[in-house]
């Protein structure tokens, strides 16, 4: 088996094209073709649905791709030495999504490029189901992701826990929303006001959305505001409805403007996790560093930042 056709076969699903891969690989694409056609013909299956675009990998080449990068790590690792302690060198392509970006990486990675200097950096920001399709498509070596608790990951993946939190939604009083005789709020009467939530893709924002959904309520957004804080402020002035950590909601300047409401129909705590492909090969120590660091900095498992 030559590695040279593992190298195009993943080259093309992680660019999406042979195109992609022929500038990646500096090759021609009939070149690409070939070898991905080499690899086929040895492992007797179709690796590539040619009839998507971008090109994705078949069933069996999902699983060939994953084994795929494992080869080329274990090859990469034979060329930086060999030796199990040699230093990483090469690049760690990381994810986060907004709110790890601005709360909890700065130290981390200051630490990781203090312990790796021959590492590059490329850290990608984006609402963590993305993040999850660009680790399982090879787009990125790990990501920070923050997902709510009945979300499930792929199977395939690896998900090391950093943190959790609950899930507070809150009020101005000015909205006067109905409760019930025990001071509980059904979903009916959030249902006749608008929230304020992070642009669509946000996992929180989908949660609350599929709760409405399954009631046949509807589901109506006043303000789309990026940041926890704004959109505190924003419901603090009766805007519409938020929803957010309770150490974001201690944290913010706005707290006693607000009240936090009993929904029993939502109770969906929040997450966070750092995931992976199976094989990591080199990059399994620097990984593992990120990780620890991003506990410390988000406190632990007692909560999120």
């Amino acid at each position: 088996m030559n590695t040279r056709d593992i190298e195009a076969f993943v080259a093309v699903v992680e660019t999406g094209s042979l195109g992609g891969a022929s500038g990646r690989l500096h090759l021609t694409q009939p070149g690409v073709s070939r070898r991905l056609r080499n690899l086929e013909d040895l492992l007797g299956v179709e690796l590539v649905d040619r009839q998507s675009k971008p090109l994705k990998p078949s069933a069996a080449g999902l699983r060939i791709y994953e084994l795929g990068r494992g080869v080329l790590a274990a090859v990469e690792t034979l060329r930086q030495g060999a030796a199990p302690d040699a230093e990483p060198r090469g690049e760690l392509r990381v994810g986060v999504p907004p709110f790890l970006a601005e709360q909890a990486l700065a130290d981390p990675l200051d630490i990781l490029r203090g312990r790796y200097p021959g590492l590059r950096l490329n850290v990608t920001a984006a609402w963590s189901p993305s993040l999850v399709a660009m680790v399982e498509n090879g787009a990125l070596d790990a990501a920070a992701i923050m997902m709510p608790d009945d979300q499930a990951l792929p199977a395939h993946l690896c998900a090391l826990p950093l943190a959790r939190s609950a899930v507070v939604i809150v009020a101005s009083p000015a909205l006067a929303i109905a409760r019930d005789s025990n001071g509980a709020v059904p979903l009916d009467a959030l249902a006749a006001h608008p929230w304020v939530l992070n642009q669509d893709g946000c996992g929180l924002r989908t949660a609350i959305r599929t709760a409405f959904d399954a009631a046949r309520l509807p589901f109506r957004i006043a303000v789309e505001a990026y940041g926890a804080e704004l959109q505190l402020s924003l419901a603090a002035r009766g805007v519409g409805i938020g929803l957010v950590t309770p150490g974001a909601l201690a944290r913010s300047r706005h707290r006693e403007a607000l009240a936090i409401l009993n929904v029993p129909a939502f109770t969906t705590g929040l997450r966070a996790e750092l995931v992976h492909l199976p094989t990591l090969g080199p990059l399994a120590a620097p990984v593992t560093l990120l990780r620890d660091e991003l506990i410390r900095a988000l406190g632990g498992a007692s909560g999120l930042v």
